[in-house]
């Protein structure tokens, strides 16, 4: 197939690309639980966990738009259906939760599935020699492990 406008393998690029929507409909799942759990919040800890859940949705919300854009970059288009997400998602549902602790283990949750997802990318854009989505990977774990340290530590959890 040769290479492509960026100097890129094209094979190698359109195969991150379907990597990136895969990711893309899973960070979706996940926002919109960030959502239904901000929403529906409730107990002792509404006032701090209602602020953390508004600034992790607000976070992955630019995060999807990334994702998005460099699948546009790639040269693909990006998933754009919730019925695409919801046929490849593999981010657990939370559908009414409203428990402190089961909203952030779902956090916990979902982030674990993310970051199987971004490591592999991780690993495949690396061999494609694709620094942006190398890049992006690399600052999307790093991040997300911290806030994996966090939820678990407001668990009471000392291991990750």
């Amino acid at each position: 197939m040769g290479l492509n406008i960026l100097g890129l393998d094209a094979a190698k690029t359109k195969d991150l690309a379907k990597d990136l929507n895969n990711l893309l409909a899973n960070f979706q799942t996940y926002y919109q639980n960030l959502r239904g759990i901000h929403w529906n919040i409730k107990g002792k800890q509404f006032f701090e966990l209602h602020v953390k859940f508004e600034e992790l949705y607000t976070d992955a919300n630019v995060k999807v738009d990334e994702i998005a854009e460099r699948v546009l970059t790639l040269g693909e288009t990006p998933l754009h259906t919730f019925e695409d997400y919801a046929s490849i998602a593999k981010v657990p549902v939370g559908k009414n939760v409203s428990a402190d602790e089961k909203a952030v283990q779902l956090i916990v949750d979902s982030l674990s599935v993310l970051l199987q997802i971004e490591r592999d990318l991780l690993d495949k854009s690396g061999d494609a020699g694709d620094e942006g989505t190398n890049s992006m990977m690399s600052d999307f774990i790093t991040e997300q492990e911290k806030t994996v340290w966090m939820m678990k530590a407001w668990l009471g959890e000392t291991t990750v």
